[in-house]
């Protein structure tokens, strides 16, 4: 072996070892916090682990590529929990209600690219994150055909003022409400299925981002309001963390909601889907049967919107 087809090597390995780092994290299970930065990665970290393996075969660069081939198969078993959840049978012969749930980014002012998101969509019920000042001074026009609404109150913040919107086709029959921390939109939605539960939210980023405890907090705040819910829920929104992490398994452990699978990823909207994160989760309860989910349109924003269909699911 030459000596620069050592070093090759060598380097190859340091970079796809460090891959490996991911599922390590990822499959340990551990909550703490720089463990869990780690765990949120395991897609873009396939991706970039297949395309090293592919240059190490290319070059036939064998340590390597046996390490990268090693670190593949790590990294799909690590990401396999949040592309490919549980999902309830649904019932037979019984409605589907369809769901867009988006976090516009506040400072995105491209109305026109979120109505044609939305309008392409043809849901029955809107759960908009981060709706910004551009589209809030245009909401009839962007909400045209979703007469029954809740919404937060516009906040100023340094990332742009915005709001959450519950928007639906059908009425709205209660109102669901928040806990201090937490930001959060809630309605009753009188749907073909009976009465749903729908909440929009949006968690803190993690730690070292943000406050250490706050996305944990806010997760036991949405368990308080889970645990307030009768019937069906779905909660949607832009959780800053995949499903199979510290707060994906907080979810389904202190609420019972189950999260629909996250491929393609969410965010950020710039990189190919299959190498993005899926941030932007929606749970659904198990008396809900989730029969579609795929990613809407683009909408001007760094997140992809999300569309998922929902039935009764089957006794």
């Amino acid at each position: 072996m030459s000596f620069l087809k050592l070093i090759a090597n060598i380097s190859a390995c340091l970079v796809q070892l460090g891959l490996l780092a991911v599922a390590a994290a990822s499959l340990s299970g551990v909550g703490h916090r720089w463990v869990d930065i780690l765990a949120q990665f395991t897609a873009p970290a396939l991706t970039a682990t297949v395309l090293g393996l592919a240059i190490c075969l290319l070059l036939r660069l064998w340590p390597a590529s046996i390490v990268g081939a090693v670190s593949a198969f790590a990294l799909l078993i690590a990401v396999w929990p949040q592309w490919f959840t549980d999902q309830a049978r649904p019932a037979s012969d019984t409605p589907v209600v369809r769901i867009y749930s988006a976090n516009l980014w506040a400072r995105n002012t491209d109305v026109d690219a979120m109505q044609r998101s939305i309008s392409d969509a043809d849901a029955d019920i809107l759960v908009l994150i981060e709706l910004g000042v551009a589209p809030n001074a245009r909401l009839d026009d962007l909400l045209a055909g979703y007469p029954h609404r809740r919404t937060t109150t516009l906040v100023d913040r340094p990332s742009g003022a915005a709001r959450s919107v519950i928007a639906s086709r059908y009425p709205l029959v209660g109102r669901i409400g928040g806990r201090p921390g937490l930001h959060s939109v809630g309605a009753v939605v009188d749907s073909p299925l009976g009465r749903i539960n729908v909440v929009g939210v949006h968690l803190t980023r993690p730690w070292p981002f943000q406050y250490q405890w706050g996305q944990i907090t806010q997760t036991m705040a949405l368990t308080e309001i889970r645990a307030g819910l009768t019937g069906p829920v779905v909660v949607a929104g832009d959780f800053n963390s995949v499903s199979s992490a510290r707060i994906g398994r907080q979810m389904k452990a202190e609420t019972g909601l189950v999260p629909a699978p996250g491929l393609p990823g969410t965010w950020p909207s710039a990189v190919p889907a299959v190498a993005g994160m899926t941030i932007d989760q929606v749970y659904r309860s198990p008396d809900l049967a989730l029969t579609d989910r795929r990613l809407g349109r683009p909408n001007g924003s760094d997140h992809r919107p999300v569309i998922t269909e929902f039935t009764l699911a089957a006794d």
